[in-house]
C-alpha cells in the first residue's frame, strides 16, 4: 500500500526541478533577460553589406540608420539570393529515391530554381542579385562596367523618396530601366534630357573639357590627350571594358590584381592609351567639371536653388560614394592615388560639415603612396614610363605639401615627417633648342609651369633676340633649382615643425616656450629672404602672365604670410610658457626678467601677422576683381579666411577684400558664404568694441590707431596690378 508513496518520493527526489511550476518559470524568464540576444546572421542590407558597416534598423522603420543618413534605397537582394541558395543547397543534400520524378541532378535542380548561368553582358562576379520579379536587377559598378552605363548611373534622377535634390543613390546600375523626364524636375527644366543616351555622352564630354580648362591647370594629375583618347574608346566600346574575357574568370581576376598592385597599372607606355578608364576617375572628373560649368542645365539649376547647383552636389556625392564602393581608399594603385587626391579638394572644405569627410581622402592618398613605396627613390627609378613616373612624383609632392599645410591650418599632427621620403623634386629636362626654334608657340605643361615660375637675373638665362623674353625651357637645369617645389617644400617643413610643437596638449596647457617661438620666427624670416622674391608676387606683374602664373604666385605669397597669422593666433590662445609660469606662481609679469624681450617678440609677431593679412587681402581683392577666385580649386580660401578673421578682429576695413573673395568662392564652395558671413559678424563686433584678445591683448593695435607700415616690410600694398 505504501509502494506508490515510495515511488512518488523517489520520483520527486530524482526530479528536483519542476519546470512547470510558476516560480521556476519566473526564474527562467529573469535568467533569459540577462542572456545576450541571439546573433542574427545575414540580415544586413545591400548598401551596408557593400561598405562592410553595421546595419542597424530600428523597429518600425523601413530603412536602416545608414541608408537613412545616406538616402540609399534599403534593399536586401543579396540576403534573398543567399537565403534561396542555402535553401536549394539543403534541398539538394536530402536523400532521394530513385523514382522517375527525381532523376534530375544538382545542376538541373539549380537551373530550375532560377540560378542559371545566363547573365547580363557586364555583370560583375560576386553580385548574386535576383533576376526575377517586377523590380529590375541592380548591378554594382565595377572596373568592367561600360562607360555608357556609368554615365547612366551618374546622371540618374535624384531619389524622390527623400524630398531633396541633394541626394544620391547607391552605386548600382539598374538594367532595363529608362527614367522618365518628370523624374528630373528637381534639377530644372532642361534636366529631362539626361534621360537620353546621346545627350548624356555629349554632356559628359563637355564637363570633361571644363575640368581640363580650369581644374587641370591647378591640379595637373592627368594627361589630357591620353584621358580624352581613353574616354572616347570607352564610349565607343560595346563589349566588356577589359577585353573579351569574362570579368569573373580567374584570368580576369589575376589581371585586375596585377594592374592594381603596380604603379603603372601593369601596362607598358605604348599600351597605356588603350587601358580603360577607372569609373571612379571618370565620375570625379565629371563632378569637377560640374562645379565650374556654365552649361545651361547648371545655370537653370542654380537659378532654381538660390545660386547653388543641387545637381553638382549630387554628382560630387555620387563620385565619392562610387570611390568608396570600389575600395579606392584601400587598394593601392596609381589610379586610386589620383582619384583620392582629386576628391579631397572637390568636397566641402569646412571642418564643421559632417558630410565633407575633410582630410579623409588626402590621408588615404598618402597611405596608398606609402603602400606603393613611391616615397623611395629606388622604386621611382624603376618606373620606366616617363608619364607614369612624372604623375607619381607630382602626386607625391602634392600629397606631401598638402599634408604639411593642412596640419598647420587645422591644428592637426602631420602624417609625414622629413625622414619618410628621399625622392627628388619634380623636374623636367630642358627642351632642345631645335624644338623651340621649330615650334616657337610651344608652351610648357602645367607641371613644368609650376617649376618655372621663378625669376632670375637676365644674365643667368638666354633671351630671345627678337623679343628679349626669357626662355626658361632652354636655360638648362640650373634655372629652376630655386623653383616652386623647392620653395614650397622648405615652407612645408617649417609648417610640420610648427604643427608638432604648437598643436600638442603640453603647449595648450603650459604655453609656447620662448625659445621655440624664436626658432619659428627665425625660420620664417630665413625662408622669406631665400624664397619669397623667387616664387611670390613681384612688384609688377609681367604682362604675359596667365591664370596659372598669377594664381600660383599669389598662393605662394599668401602661404608664407598665413604662417605669421597662425603663429599670432597660437600666441593669443596659449601664451608664452615663461610668462604663464610666472602668473601661476603669483609673480606679476612686469617683474619677470624676460618680460621685455618676450613683449618685443609678441609685438613683432603681431606686426608680421597684420602685414601678412593686409597682403593677403590685397591679393584676394585683385584676384576677385578678375574673377579668378570663382575658378580656383580652393587654393587660397584658407588664406582668405585666416586673414579675414584677423582683420575683422582688428576692425580693419580691408577685410572687405577677403569677404568679397570668399563670396566669389561660394560659387563652387557653398560653405564659403557662411564663412564670409561669420567674418562680417566679427567685424561688426570689433567696430562696436566687443572683440576681446587673450595673451596678445598687450600688443594688439587699437581700433583707429595708426599702424607702423614699415614693420615687416614697407611694401605690403605697393604692388602695381595695373598690368594684371
Amino acid at each position: 500500500m505504501d509502494r506508490p508513496d515510495r515511488d512518488q518520493e523517489a520520483s520527486s527526489s530524482s526530479s528536483p526541478f519542476n519546470f512547470s511550476s510558476p516560480s521556476m518559470q519566473n526564474q527562467i524568464h529573469e535568467l533569459a533577460k540577462t542572456l545576450p540576444p541571439p546573433r542574427k546572421q545575414n540580415t544586413a542590407c545591400d548598401a551596408c553589406r557593400a561598405r562592410k558597416v553595421k546595419c542597424n534598423q530600428l523597429p518600425g522603420q523601413d530603412k536602416c540608420q545608414h541608408c537613412l543618413s545616406k538616402n540609399y534605397p534599403c534593399t536586401h537582394y543579396i540576403q534573398q539570393a543567399t537565403t534561396e541558395k542555402k535553401r536549394n543547397a539543403a534541398a539538394a543534400k536530402r536523400p532521394r529515391t530513385l523514382s522517375a520524378s527525381s532523376t534530375s541532378g544538382p545542376a538541373e535542380h539549380m537551373a530550375t530554381s532560377g540560378h542559371s548561368g545566363t547573365a547580363h553582358g557586364y555583370q560583375s562576379f560576386g553580385s548574386p542579385f535576383p533576376q526575377q520579379g517586377p523590380v529590375p536587377s541592380a548591378h554594382p559598378i565595377t572596373v568592367d562596367t561600360q562607360t555608357r552605363d556609368l554615365l547612366a548611373y551618374i546622371f540618374s534622377p535624384p531619389d524622390p523618396s527623400s524630398g531633396s535634390a541633394q541626394t544620391n543613390g547607391s552605386a548600382h546600375v539598374r538594367m532595363g530601366t529608362n527614367p522618365s523626364p518628370p523624374a528630373y524636375a528637381e534639377w530644372g527644366a532642361l534636366a529631362h534630357r539626361l534621360s537620353e543616351d546621346g545627350f548624356r555622352i555629349e554632356f559628359a564630354l563637355d564637363l570633361v573639357e571644363v575640368f581640363f580648362q580650369i581644374v587641370h591647370s591647378r591640379l595637373p594629375l592627368l594627361n589630357p590627350a591620353q584621358f580624352r583618347t581613353r574616354l572616347h574608346i570607352s564610349l565607343s566600346s560595346t563589349g566588356p571594358q577589359n577585353g573579351n574575357m569574362s570579368p569573373s574568370t580567374p584570368v580576369a581576376q589575376q589581371q585586375r590584381t596585377r594592374n592594381s598592385s603596380s604603379p603603372l597599372g601593369g601596362q607598358s607606355a605604348q599600351h597605356q592609351p588603350q587601358k580603360p578608364l577607372h569609373p571612379a576617375l571618370v565620375a570625379t572628373v565629371i563632378a569637377w567639371g560640374a562645379k565650374f560649368s556654365e552649361h545651361p542645365l547648371f545655370v537653370a539649376d542654380r537659378h532654381r536653388n538660390g545660386g547653388q547647383s543641387a545637381f553638382a552636389k549630387v554628382l560630387i556625392n555620387r563620385a565619392r560614394d562610387l570611390a568608396e564602393d570600389m575600395k579606392v581608399h584601400r587598394i593601392p594603385s596609381a589610379d586610386h592615388v589620383v582619384i583620392a587626391l582629386l576628391i579631397e579638394p572637390l568636397q566641402s572644405q569646412s571642418l564643421e560639415d559632417n558630410a565633407g569627410f575633410h582630410g579623409f581622402w588626402l590621408g588615404s592618398a598618402i597611405r596608398l603612396l606609402l603602400d606603393l613605396q613611391i616615397n623611395h627613390k629606388s622604386v621611382m627609378s624603376n618606373i620606366h614610363d616617363p608619364e607614369a613616373r612624372g604623375t607619381m612624383i607630382f602626386a607625391w609632392w602634392m600629397a606631401c605639401l598638402a599634408d604639411a599645410y593642412r596640419s598647420v591650418y587645422y591644428r592637426r599632427k602631420p602624417m609625414l615627417d622629413d625622414d619618410d621620403y628621399d625622392i627628388d623634386f619634380y623636374t623636367v629636362g630642358p627642351v632642345p633648342p631645335d624644338i623651340i626654334e621649330t615650334s616657337p608657340a610651344t608652351q610648357p605643361s602645367p607641371r613644368e609651369q609650376l617649376e618655372f615660375l621663378v625669376r632670375h637675373p637676365l644674365s643667368a638665362v638666354r633671351t630671345s633676340s627678337r623679343s628679349g623674353l626669357v626662355h626658361p625651357l632652354t636655360a638648362g637645369r640650373a634655372l629652376y633649382t630655386q623653383g616652386y617645389y623647392k620653395a614650397a617644400h622648405a615652407l612645408a617643413r617649417i609648417a610640420r615643425q610648427m604643427s608638432r610643437q604648437l598643436w600638442r596638449p603640453a603647449t595648450e596647457s603650459d604655453g609656447i616656450p620662448a625659445d621655440v617661438l624664436t626658432t619659428f620666427m627665425t625660420m620664417l624670416n630665413e625662408w622669406r629672404d631665400d624664397h619669397l622674391h623667387h616664387v611670390g608676387v613681384p612688384p609688377t606683374f609681367p604682362a604675359d602672365w596667365d591664370f596659372v602664373s598669377a594664381v600660383t604666385a599669389c598662393a605662394s605669397d599668401a602661404t608664407y604670410h598665413i604662417m605669421w597669422i597662425i603663429l599670432c593666433n597660437a600666441l593669443d590662445d596659449f601664451g608664452i610658457r615663461e610668462l604663464n609660469d610666472g602668473t601661476r606662481a603669483g609673480t606679476p609679469e612686469a617683474m619677470l626678467p624676460q618680460q621685455p624681450q618676450i613683449e618685443e617678440k609678441k609685438r613683432k609677431v603681431m606686426s608680421e601677422a597684420l602685414h601678412g593679412a593686409l597682403r593677403i587681402a590685397g591679393l584676394a581683392g585683385v584676384l576677385a576683381s578678375n574673377g579668378y577666385l570663382r575658378l580656383d580649386c580652393a587654393v587660397m580660401h584658407v588664406s582668405c579666411i585666416q586673414a579675414g578673421m584677423l582683420l575683422a578682429r582688428l576692425g580693419r576695413p580691408e577685410v572687405s577684400n577677403c569677404i568679397n573673395g570668399l563670396e566669389q568662392y561660394s560659387y563652387a564652395y557653398e560653405e564659403c558664404a557662411d564663412q564670409a558671413a561669420e567674418i562680417k559678424r566679427i567685424f561688426l563686433q570689433a567696430q562696436a568694441g566687443e572683440t576681446e584678445w587673450n595673451h596678445m591683448a598687450s600688443v594688439a593695435p587699437r581700433l583707429g590707431a595708426p599702424t607702423d607700415s614699415a614693420v615687416g616690410g614697407g611694401t605690403a600694398m605697393s604692388v602695381d596690378f595695373g598690368t594684371f
